[in-house]
């Protein structure tokens, strides 16, 4: 796949996605916002990818929504009639909004590797990640409020659900500088590397480890965990009894089932 603002390839299974902007600290302006939808439609769709590692190249990990994009905004929705031009800005914010749920759409889970700052619109883009591991130089900040805003495309209705409403409310009210030791504290980040090397062997390597288990149980598994979030028990538990119902009886579960008995390393289809 070939971008202008991202980076992506595909080896042994592993999908990376780098942010590619270094120059403007991988501030994400207009192409940025359909690539990554694209990136990740891409990882969805091509069974040879199981997994994939979100990284950005340069000093940060992401600045968030690039300010010139947000300038050009008025243009992009002018109407001589208020009203159309007020649901021309509502269908920009969704198309954004979609963009970023593409992490969640996609059926391969998707590992975010953060290191330097993840900022304002980053902090929307890694908490549609499956899993957040952090560099011990990474911080966060719902930049946001600084700029006489409120964030709209998805940290205040995620986060939340990863950390909990107070500190959800903290850090979207004062917009403070949140280290990489405390983001593991609250559970952000699943785990803080000392380096940015070690972040991304490590995060290479848990990817690796979900790389190896069986492709349509892993894709189960994330529908699974994605739709308890937002349902009740009763509801999920019915739709695992669907799912498995349909999914259960595959070559996967033989595969694995025939490799444990013979002590080896299951193979899988893609």
């Amino acid at each position: 796949m070939q971008f202008e603002t991202l980076s992506v390839t595909l080896d042994a299974h592993i999908a990376t996605v780098r942010l590619n902007r270094p120059d403007k600290a991988n501030a994400m302006n207009a192409t940025m916002w359909q690539e990554i939808r694209q990136a990740f439609e891409w990882v969805d769709r091509t069974p040879e990818a199981r997994v994939a590692v979100l990284q950005g190249e340069g000093k940060l990990f992401c600045a968030g929504i690039d300010l010139q994009m947000m300038m050009g905004m008025n243009a992009q929705i002018a109407n001589d009639c208020d009203g159309r031009s007020r649901e021309a800005m509502r269908r920009v914010i969704l198309d954004m909004q979609d963009t970023l749920t593409s992490l969640e759409r996609c059926r391969k889970p998707v590992l975010a590797a953060i290191h330097g700052g993840c900022i304002g619109g980053g902090i929307d883009l890694v908490t549609c990640a499956d899993m957040r591991y952090a560099s011990a130089d990474a911080y966060f900040s719902i930049k946001e409020i600084d700029i006489g805003m409120t964030a709209d495309v998805g940290t205040l209705q995620r986060l939340p659900k990863l950390v909990g409403d107070g500190i959800t409310r903290e850090l979207a009210y004062t917009g403070r500088k949140m280290e990489a030791a405390e983001a593991k504290q609250i559970g952000l980040v699943n785990r803080v590397f000392e380096s940015r090397e070690a972040l991304y062997a490590g995060v290479q390597e848990i990817a690796a480890t979900i790389a190896a288990k069986s492709p349509l149980s892993i894709r189960g598994t994330k529908e699974m965990i994605t739709y308890a979030r937002d349902h009740s028990v009763a509801d999920s538990l019915n739709y695992i009894a669907t799912w498995n119902a349909a999914m259960l009886m595959s070559q996967d579960l033989t595969e694995a089932m025939t490799a444990n008995m013979q002590k080896r390393a299951p193979v899988f289809k893609d």
